[in-house]
């Protein structure tokens, strides 16, 4: 007896079938990734300590990332980095493509030079919703293919956006993909306190392309019945003519302002005020559709592009609603 070296008791075999048997606990992977290790460069891969069955658990490595939690517990579902796409992230900008430089043409508007037809689209402003204080109005410009084109920003101060609304003085700053301001508006201030058929209460925009050299002038001409404005260049000699509706803000229909030639007999092109239903009259969230032809001069087109927002802030600039006190 006491020569025997005592023996771990034979398993029965059929457990020891069952076990070899037994289907693993871990979900099938693909062969160049293990579930069990953190994502990370290729390193040994430690094999199941000796003697533990097959399907046994093994704990993970510091770090690791789970590939699901039970459906009925409460922790949120991960996946792993890089197997599945973001969807908390704002889409990219799609911006258009540089087009090739263009002869005469001032730098920036060779895209204008590609374009028969752009959208200027303004941006709705949380603060003035909430609020009754008047932001920088932002605009997107976008081709028919909904590429942006440029980006127009608002550079007044606070106090004179607030004191005059939509009679204020501004500067828009237009800027291409790159973030250069390739085009600046302005719009000096006008007293409309007195007769508002005086020279001096019309209202005038001055575009400039590129900052500093000033390309031609939008101006407003007194009309009983309608809005009536002249494009003019840069020595303020008439070009084209603007007719706007006899009822500027229609009521569920686009307002159309054409673009004529001086004599009024052809018709150049239009500034649409595209009607968004109900959001129309609730925010200053406006979307215009500009049409000029392909072949126009590109200096008059960036002059149509810059009149749609003198009228714009003339008849469809509307101050924050008044919030309700109880």
């Amino acid at each position: 007896m006491s020569g025997l070296v005592p023996t771990a008791p034979e398993q029965p075999t059929e457990e020891m079938e069952n076990q070899i048997k037994s289907p693993t606990a871990v979900p099938d992977a693909p062969p160049d990734y293990n579930s069990h290790f953190a994502p990370g460069p290729a390193g040994p891969v430690a094999s199941p300590s000796a003697g533990l069955p097959m399907g046994y658990y093994i704990p993970q490595q510091p770090g690791a990332i789970p590939l699901y939690h039970p459906t009925g517990g409460t922790h949120p579902i991960q996946y792993q980095p890089g197997k599945y796409p973001v969807t908390n992230q704002p889409a990219p900008i799609m911006w258009m493509a540089g087009p090739a430089p263009v002869p005469n043409c001032p730098p920036g508007l060779e895209y204008l030079a590609q374009l028969d037809n752009i959208h200027v689209l303004q941006h709705v402003e949380p603060l003035e919703l909430m609020t009754r204080f008047e932001t920088n109005n932002r605009y997107d410009i976008k081709n028919n293919i909904d590429q942006m084109v440029y980006i127009v920003t608002e550079d007044t101060d606070d106090f004179t956006r607030n004191a005059y609304r939509n009679l204020r003085p501004f500067v828009l700053r237009v800027t291409d993909c790159l973030g250069r301001e390739i085009m600046t508006m302005q719009r000096p201030f006008r007293c409309t306190c007195c007769c508002f058929c005086c020279p001096c209460a019309r209202q005038e925009l001055e575009v400039q392309c590129p900052p500093g050299v000033t390309i031609g002038f939008v101006a407003e001409h007194w009309n009983l019945c309608r809005a009536s404005y002249s494009i003019q260049n840069e020595k303020k000699e008439s070009m084209m003519r603007v007719r706007g509706p006899c009822a500027t803000y229609g009521c569920g229909s686009d307002s159309v302002f054409e673009i004529n030639s001086l004599d009024g007999v052809s018709n150049i092109g239009s500034i649409i005020r595209k009607w968004n239903g109900f959001l129309s009259t609730m925010v200053n969230a406006d979307h215009f559709e500009i049409r000029f032809p392909l072949a126009l001069d590109v200096k008059m087109k960036a002059m149509i592009f810059g009149s749609c927002f003198l009228i714009d802030f003339m008849y469809f600039e509307r101050p924050p609603p008044r919030r309700m006190s109880r």
